[in-house]
């Protein structure tokens, strides 16, 4: 059973920044592409940040330049760094993972939340 556990989320003040992390094993860690989406209320699940297996990222427009996706290969650990936080940042955030090789521009694509298998729980987001 493949497990993704994200932790770091949090109320934050605009401007404010959050760390986001996802850990899971090394087997998994290191043969899929991952990505962070996110959630709010009554609206669609977008992608925010991808990151392919060669080490490629992309973002979505509404968060380039504020946030980053990286991984960390001592701890297992997919990370995404939040920066200058607005309001409209609020949401639940998912760490997603797949083994298809997808570009790290998929999750710019609306819907492309179905085509990753692996998720994690969720952590929350408040700003």
């Amino acid at each position: 059973h493949v497990q993704l556990v994200e932790s770091g989320g949090g109320s934050v003040e605009a401007g404010g920044s959050l760390r986001l992390s996802c850990a899971t094993s090394s087997v998994v860690f290191s043969d899929n592409c991952f990505a962070w989406f996110r959630q709010a209320p009554e609206q669609e699940r977008e992608g925010v940040a991808g990151l392919d297996m060669d080490g490629a990222t992309d973002y979505a427009d509404s968060v380039k330049g504020r946030f980053t996706i990286s991984r960390d290969y001592v701890e297992n650990t997919l990370i995404l760094e939040m920066d200058s936080l607005k309001p409209e940042d609020t949401a639940m955030y998912y760490c997603a993972a797949d083994l298809t090789p997808h570009a790290a521009s998929t999750v710019t694509i609306k819907g492309s939340s179905r085509l990753f298998r692996i998720w994690g729980q969720g952590t929350q987001v408040t700003v």
